[in-house]
C-alpha cells in the first residue's frame, strides 16, 4: 500500500533469527511500518526458533516476500550454509537499496559479504551479547572483538535502541560515527480490562498487584521477583503478584511459589497477552539482569503505570527515580527489591507515582520509531528524508496479540 507517491521508494531486505521477545516485536513493527510507507520489503526469518504467532503475523502483513531461512542461535559450520543462502536471496530478489540485520546472528550474516557492489548494511543488536553480566571474560573478549570488527569495518550504521546500549557500543570500541539511537515505539496497551483480569485470577479489586511480563529466562530473572515478594508477603497481606510469561524457568518459578506457600497470592500464567495484563497491575516490576530497551518497560510507561526496574539498559529512559517509580541495583540479593516493593504499599505514594506515570505516558510511539529509522535509511543513501507521515495513532491493533486483547472481557 503506497500512501506516498512523491518519495523515493526503497527496496529493503530485513533479516532476523529469533522471533520471540523484543527483537521479534520490533521486526514486525518495522516491516509493517516500511510497507505502509510504500517501500518494498522482503523479510527473512529463521524457522528454527520461530513462534507460530510470529510467522502468522509476518505473513499477514502483505510484504513483497517472506522467506524462511534456517539460522541457528549457536555459532557453527551451519552458519556458512545460512550465509550462502542469504547471499543468494540478496542476489535473486532484485537489487536491494538497504540490508538491515536484527540481533547478533542475523546481524553477523548480513554484514559478512563478498567483494563487489556495496549495499549499505544496518545492524540493530537488540542488546549486545556482551551486555549479559553472566558472560565470562573470555566470551566478552571474543564477542566484543567480533562486534568491534564488524561494527567498524562492515557496518554502515548500528542502530541502538537506548542510550545505555549506545554507551555500551562505545565501550566496545565501535566508532560513534557509525552509531545512531532509535528508541523502540509502542501503541498504548488496551485499557478497561482491569476488573476482568483480576476476576479471572481471583485477585481482589482493591488488592495491590505487582506485575511481571516477560520470558521465563535467566535474562529476565523472574526468580528475583518471587524471592522479593516472599519477603514482603506476610507484612503486606493486600499484595498480590501476577506473572505473565513462558520459558525455561517456568517450572522453577512455580516451584518457588509453592515452596513459599503463596499459591493463592502469586500466579504464573501465559494464557493472555502480556500487553493486556498490564492494565490489571498497580506496579510493573522488571528485575532483569540485562536489557537494551525492553518493550515491557515501554508498554508499562505507555499505560501510565508506576515502574520498579533493575538498573539495566533502558530503565532510565522511562523511569525517573522517585517520580514515577524506583530503580534498584542489578543484584541477585532480593533485599533492596523487596524494600522498594514494600514502599508502594503507601497509598499516597502509589497515587503520586501513578499520577506522574500517566502524565508521561505519551512519550514513545511506533510512528516516532518508524520515522527515525526511515530517516536513517534515506541519509545512508544520500536522499533527502521525507516529512513524517501525518496519521492518527492507535488506528487499529498493532499485532495479533493486541487484536486478541480486545476480547479479554469475555473471560
Amino acid at each position: 500500500m503506497n500512501i506516498r507517491t512523491s518519495i523515493k521508494r526503497l527496496s529493503l531486505l530485513q533479516v532476523l533469527e529469533p522471533s520471540g521477545g523484543g527483537s521479534g516485536r520490533h521486526f514486525l513493527d518495522l516491516c509493517r511500518a516500511m510497507q505502509h510507507r510504500g517501500h518494498s520489503v522482503t523479510a527473512v526469518y529463521s524457522p528454527v526458533r520461530a513462534e507460530a504467532a510470529f510467522v502468522s503475523e509476518l505473513e499477514g502483513i502483505g510484504l513483497d516476500h517472506v522467506i524462511p531461512l534456517a539460522m541457528r542461535r549457536a555459532p557453527g559450520p551451519w552458519d556458512v550454509t545460512a550465509w550462502w543462502h542469504l547471499r543468494k536471496i540478496a542476489a535473486g530478489h532484485g537489487a536491494f537499496d538497504l540490508i538491515h540485520g536484527h540481533s547478533s546472528k542475523a546481524g553477523a550474516l548480513t554484514r559478512l559479504r563478498l567483494p563487489g557492489r556495496h549495499v549499505p548494511v544496518l545492524y540493530t543488536p537488540h542488546a549486545f551479547r556482551t551486555m549479559d553480566p553472566t558472560l565470562g571474560s573470555k566470551g566478552r573478549l571474543i564477542y566484543g572483538g567480533i562486534e568491534r570488527l564488524l561494527g567498524n569495518r562492515l557496518t554502515d550504521r548500528v542502530i541502538c535502541v537506548s542510550r545505555d546500549e549506545y554507551n555500551h557500543a562505545l565501550s566496545l570500541g565501535i566508532s560513534d560515527a557509525r552509531l545512531s539511537i532509535v528508541v523502540n515505539g509502542v501503541n498504548a496497551p488496551p485499557s478497561s480490562q482491569r476488573g476482568a483480569i483480576r476476576k479471572r485470577y481471583g485477585i481482589p479489586q482493591d488488592a495491590l498487584v505487582f506485575g511481571f511480563v516477560g520470558r521465563m529466562t535467566p535474562q529476565k530473572a523472574p526468580e528475583r521477583l518471587v524471592e522479593a515478594f516472599a519477603r514482603i508477603a506476610a507484612e503486606l497481606p493486600q499484595a498480590h503478584l501476577l506473572m505473565i510469561g513462558v520459558g525455561e524457568l517456568a517450572s522453577a518459578v512455580t516451584d518457588m511459589i509453592k515452596a513459599a506457600g503463596l499459591e493463592h497470592r502469586a500466579r504464573l500464567d501465559d494464557s493472555i497477552p502480556g500487553v493486556t495484563a498490564i492494565d490489571a497491575f498497580d506496579v510493573v516490576v522488571m528485575p532483569s539482569r540485562y536489557e537494551a530497551m525492553s518493550y515491557v518497560m515501554l508498554e508499562a510507561a505507555a499505560a501510565g503505570k508506576p515502574l520498579l526496574l533493575a538498573d539495566v539498559g533502558g530503565a532510565r529512559t522511562v523511569l525517573e527515580p522517585g517520580r514515577n517509580g524506583y530503580i534498584v541495583p542489578n543484584s541477585d540479593d532480593p533485599e533492596e527489591l523487596a524494600a522498594a516493593m514494600a514502599r508502594f504499599a503507601d497509598p499516597k505514594l502509589l497515587a503520586s507515582f501513578a499520577a506522574e506515570a500517566r502524565r508521561r505516558k505519551d512519550g514513545y510511539t511506533l510512528a516516532g520509531m518508524a520515522d527515525a529509522t526511515e530517516k536513517i535509511y534515506y541519509e545512508l543513501l544520500g536522499y533527502p528524508a521525507p516529512a513524517p507521515l501525518e496519521r492518527p495513532e492507535n488506528t487499529g491493533p498493532r499485532s495479533l496479540a493486541e487484536g486478541r486483547a480486545r476480547n479479554v472481557a469475555a473471560f
